[in-house]
């Protein structure tokens, strides 16, 4: 692989020439690929027998318990994919988050959150209680960041489309922990991107130093005292990493280094690579390094907040309920939009909705789940407990996007499906996740013939497919929920999303 020459030059002054020369061989090795479990769906075990099995997976990740290598297959075209069983991700990427690791209940923060890698992990660690706040100040990066939590299932996610300042005027030291994954020059995507390396000459360490400072200032604002703030780049310039720890800590006075677990040839941090760098510290950090482990590099530095919380936060009187600005089109007048900060609102509604309560009665096996919803328009949301305000805020989506009310009658939406399980409906119908029935169904097609000898499920008695009554069905793929599916007279009308079949 071509180097910048530049960017060669900063390596050997960090490594020496001959560990440069060890970096630089492995660029032209072929990379590796993981994918990581997602265990508000599956337990780790059983996700690893079906990776080992059907997904080409070969070994684990290390320093992620749910993670593990494969290579010699697509498994984003497995229908388990498309039942949100694992997320496709770097090995290297999965280690911030698992070094978080936030406890179920804790209110959590991921500020550069798109596309989703870390906040599906996140949301993961939390098991659906609590709160985990995931932004992104991309309007177009932020649409790959909702499917993706949509698909994993999470209940208890507000993701918001804001700059990092504006997020910190609703949010004063409310947050138990938040993950900074910083925008920076991407030197650990070389080997991934080889367009990374093309535009390395645009964006340079200090450019993307100006970014990480402006948001750390906001970060500091949001975080509890006593809380922990996870801070990391897939760089390898100490500017970005070291000097900007450094200068953090040195500037607000107020936090501390925390040790990181270190396995499979992650290595410290380097102090002499920045200002007051063992007064701080700074080797507790963390930097992966693509010769030394089997990923593709990333810097990791967890910081403890000290002192004692000032703050004064408000919360969703009940009444109202959750207030946002709505996302506004390109073509429309967005920055006269934005500027007016004219807000609707989710209307709060008391109690479990009637309407919802009755389409329970007729489809569902469980009951509907405790917490808050809220209706904007004709849209029903849900959160597990009751949010802080987000006055003025763009909110792309505010938990569960759980249907539609129209002349009080309920309609489920698809992330509704897949934040629940089987086992939740009266019908199901099971495809076999190898067979020809479920790329069918994943490229929107009506289902009257059924070629794989599929099961169907009614109230969990074994049945034909014919035998289903009329209305919605869990359609799933070996027991795992891909979407609905409306019977009528034995054809099932196709209800997966147009936005996400597959075309091939």
């Amino acid at each position: 692989m071509r180097l910048p020459e530049e960017f060669e030059k900063n390596m050997i002054s960090l490594l020496g020439e001959d560990e440069f020369k060890e970096y630089k061989a492995v660029l032209d090795d072929e990379r590796y690929y993981g994918m990581r479990a997602n265990t508000l769906k599956i337990s780790v075990d059983d996700f690893k027998k079906i990776a080992r099995d059907k997904l080409g997976a070969y070994d684990d990740v290390p320093w992620c318990s749910e993670g593990v290598y494969y290579k010699d297959s697509f498994p984003g075209r497995h229908p388990f994919y498309h039942a949100g069983l694992y997320y496709i991700q770097e090995p290297s990427a999965m280690y911030p988050a698992a070094s978080l690791r936030p406890a179920p209940g804790e209110r959590v923060l991921d500020i550069c959150a798109a596309p989703g890698g870390k906040t599906t992990h996140l949301a993961a660690s939390l098991c659906g209680e609590g709160i985990l706040v995931s932004n992104d100040i991309s309007e177009e990066r932020v649409k790959a960041l909702v499917k993706n939590v949509e698909l994993v299932g999470a209940k208890n996610v507000i993701i918001t489309n804001e700059t990092p300042e504006k997020l910190s005027k609703n949010f004063p030291e409310w947050f138990d922990k938040i993950l900074v994954d910083a925008p920076c020059s991407g030197e650990g995507m070389f080997r991934k991107d080889e367009d990374a390396v093309k535009s390395w000459e645009n964006f340079k360490s200090q450019k993307c130093r100006d970014m990480q400072d402006e948001i750390l200032d906001s970060v500091h604002k949001m975080l509890k005292p006593g809380g922990l703030l996870l801070y990391s780049t897939c760089t390898f310039s100490p500017l970005e990493n070291e000097q900007t720890v450094s200068d953090f800590i040195e500037k607000y006075g107020c936090y501390e280094t925390v040790p990181l677990n270190k396995c499979a040839g992650i290595c410290d941090a380097v102090p002499a690579w920045c200002d007051n760098g063992a007064e701080y510290n700074l080797e507790n950090a963390a930097r992966l390094w693509p010769h030394k482990i089997k990923g593709e590099g990333h810097f990791t530095a967890l910081l403890r907040k000290t002192g004692e919380s000032e703050a004064d936060v408000a919360y969703s009187n009940g009444s109202d309920g959750v207030y946002y600005e709505e996302p506004v089109s390109k073509k429309k007048k967005k920055d006269k939009n934005r500027e007016s900060n004219k807000s609707k609102s989710y209307k709060k509604i008391q109690g479990i909705p009637e309407s919802l309560k009755a389409f329970y009665k007729k489809y569902m096996q469980s009951e509907p789940w405790e917490g808050s919803y809220f209706i904007m328009g004709t849209n029903m949301y849900y959160l597990p407990e009751e949010p802080p305000m987000i006055d003025g805020l763009k909110i792309a989506r505010a938990g569960v996007f759980v249907g539609s009310v129209e002349y009080e009658k309920f309609k489920p939406s698809h992330p509704f499906a897949m934040a629940l399980n089987a086992s939740d409906f009266k019908s199901i119908i099971d495809f076999e996740p190898d067979g020809n029935d479920i790329q069918r169904y994943l490229k929107g097609e009506t289902i009257s013939s059924y070629e794989d000898g599929s099961l169907a499920f009614r109230c969990g008695e074994k049945c034909n497919v014919s035998e289903l009554p009329d209305g919605y069905a869990a359609v799933c793929a070996g027991g795992y929920i891909v979407g609905l599916g409306m019977i009528q007279g034995g054809v099932m009308k196709n209800l997966y999303p147009k936005g996400w079949r597959r075309m091939r």
